[in-house]
């Protein structure tokens, strides 16, 4: 069962299901500037199919850090095409920053370890992002 989140001012609140290699995961979508920037700060942990979509406009490369978020994740890099170019795992409440390899369109937040118990890595493809467009109207 998936658990509800609580819309507050400035936190995605639209939500889309990702699919990667079987595994389903239920996102907020992150597209606004401001969204963006808030990300998971302050939030509680997410559950085990949870997570958070930052979609940008175009590709390049693409970071994230930690800085107030606090409990450790898990991210994916995302190309336009849908394919995982990299993950990586972030440790809570530090301003370490975590890049793509390439450009990325999107960047894919997720519980720690959980590209890397299910197995999924780069080159992998994420169906659902058709989804965003329809989110982040």
């Amino acid at each position: 069962m998936l658990a509800a989140w609580v819309a507050l001012p400035g936190w995605a609140a639209e939500r889309i299901e990702l699919r990667i290699g079987g595994q389903r995961l239920a996102v907020e979508v992150a597209a606004t500037p401001a969204q963006r920037a808030q990300g998971l700060m302050g939030r509680p942990p997410l559950a085990a199919r949870e997570g958070m979509l930052f979609v940008f406009a175009g590709d390049d490369e693409r970071c994230l850090w930690m800085r107030d978020t606090p409990s450790a994740l898990a991210a994916a890099f995302i190309d336009a095409s849908g394919r995982i170019l990299n993950t990586v795992e972030m440790l809570p409440l530090t301003d370490t920053r975590h890049c793509s390899r390439a450009p990325a369109r999107y960047a894919l937040e997720a519980q720690a370890g959980w590209f890397a118990a299910r197995g999924i890595k780069p080159g992998e493809s994420v169906q659902g992002l058709e989804g965003v467009a329809r989110a982040s109207r």
